[in-house]
C-alpha cells in the first residue's frame, strides 16, 4: 500500500511516499516560497522520480492542524484535491503528533511546540517507549507559563521540537532544567511524521474520508478574534444605551 503524505502547516512544505510502512521518498523545502505555489509541484516531482503516477497511491494523508491558518488550508486542500476524483481513503493528522514521531528516534517525553504568537504556543506531549508512542496532552493553545507549570510534574528529560522549540527552551530553561533543544533538523515539521502517524491510523483500522476532512485551527484567526471583539464592544455599546437590539 502507498500513502502520498502532505505537510504545509508552517514555514517549511514536504512530501512523502510511504510503501507498506516503509519511508520510500520524501521532499523538505524551506526555502520561503509559498505553499500555494511548491507543494502540489513537489509531489509531481517526487512521484516521477519514484517512477510512480497518481493511480499508483492508495491512500493521502495531511497535517490538518494546528499551524498557519493560510499553510493549513493549503495543505488540506491539496489532500483533499488529489483524494476526491479518485475517490481514495484521506486521512488528516494532528501537526503536533506528526513532529513527534518523526523527532522521536529514542525512547523520552517529547514536547511539541509551535509558535501560536501571543505569548502561545500550540503544543501536545508525548513519550516514546520502545516502538510504541504515547500521547501524554492533548493538543492545546497554552502560554508559556502554563505550559512550564504543566511540564514541572514531569521529572524525565523533555526533548524539545517545533518551531516553537527554541522560543520555549530560552523562555523555560532556568525553571525547567530537564529541557533538551533537539538538533534543528529534527524539530521541523515533516511530510514523513505525517505519513507514519496515518500508517499507525490504518493499522487501527480507522477509516479516512476527504469529504469530512477540516483544518483543526485549535483557536480563532486574529482577524476572526477582531471581528468578534469588535461585535462584543457594539452589542454592549447598545446595551448601555439602553438599546436591546443586537449589531450583525
Amino acid at each position: 500500500m502507498k500513502l502520498l503524505a502532505f505537510e504545509s502547516s508552517a514555514k517549511a512544505a514536504g512530501v512523502a511516499v510511504l510503501d507498506d510502512g516503509r519511508l520510500l521518498a520524501e521532499y523538505f523545502q524551506n526555502s520561503g516560497q509559498t505553499h500555494s505555489r511548491t507543494l502540489m509541484q513537489m509531489a509531481e516531482n517526487l512521484l516521477r522520480n519514484c517512477d510512480l503516477g497518481p493511480q499508483d497511491i492508495d491512500a493521502c494523508a495531511v497535517a490538518d492542524g494546528p499551524g498557519s491558518f493560510t499553510g493549513v488550508r493549503i495543505g488540506v486542500a491539496a489532500a483533499k484535491g488529489f483524494s476526491w476524483g479518485r475517490e481514495l481513503p484521506c486521512y488528516g493528522v494532528s501537526t503536533l503528533e506528526a513532529m513527534a514521531r518523526g523527532a522521536a528516534i529514542t525512547d523520552g517525553v517529547f514536547c511539541c511546540c509551535m509558535d501560536a504568537r501571543q505569548a502561545q504556543v500550540y503544543n501536545a506531549v508525548f513519550e516514546k517507549t520502545g516502538s510504541e508512542l504515547v500521547r501524554l496532552r492533548e493538543d492545546r493553545a497554552i502560554s508559556l507559563d502554563d505550559l512550564c507549570e504543566d511540564l514541572q510534574n514531569i521529572e524525565k528529560p523533555i526533548f524539545l521540537v517545533g518551531d516553537g522549540a527554541e522560543l520555549c527552551y530560552t523562555t523555560l530553561l532556568e525553571r525547567l532544567p530537564q529541557l533538551t533543544l533537539l538538533p534543528k533538523h529534527l524539530r521541523q515539521q515533516r511530510a514523513s511524521g505525517v505519513a507514519l502517524a496515518a500508517w499507525e491510523k490504518i493499522g487501527r483500522g480507522e477509516s479516512g474520508n476527504a469529504a469530512s476532512l477540516v483544518p483543526n485551527y485549535l483557536r480563532l484567526s486574529q482577524a476572526e478574534r477582531a471581528r468578534l471583539e469588535k461585535t462584543k464592544t457594539e452589542i454592549h455599546f447598545h446595551l448601555s444605551e439602553g438599546d436591546l437590539r443586537t449589531t450583525k
